[in-house]
């Protein structure tokens, strides 16, 4: 397959928590660094996702917005 996204992070699924209709899961993309992202149960399923498996965080958004205190 190939996606037209450029922010690809390639790594390591370290947990998958399925709620009720929404899944948590947390891919290790190296040095330390974790991303979660928030999918359907359905997807989870669909991509065969379990922790030790090698995935992808796509990152597909018109804004990033930054804070401090």
């Amino acid at each position: 397959m190939k996606i037209s996204a450029r922010n690809r992070l390639k790594g390591k699924v370290v947990e998958v928590t399925k709620g009720a209709t929404t899944a948590h899961v947390r891919i290790d993309i190296g040095n330390g660094v974790v991303v979660t992202a928030s999918i359907t149960n359905e997807a989870v399923d669909e991509l065969g996702l379990v922790a030790g498996g090698d995935a992808y965080a796509v990152v597909k958004a018109s804004d990033v917005m930054v804070a401090v205190d």
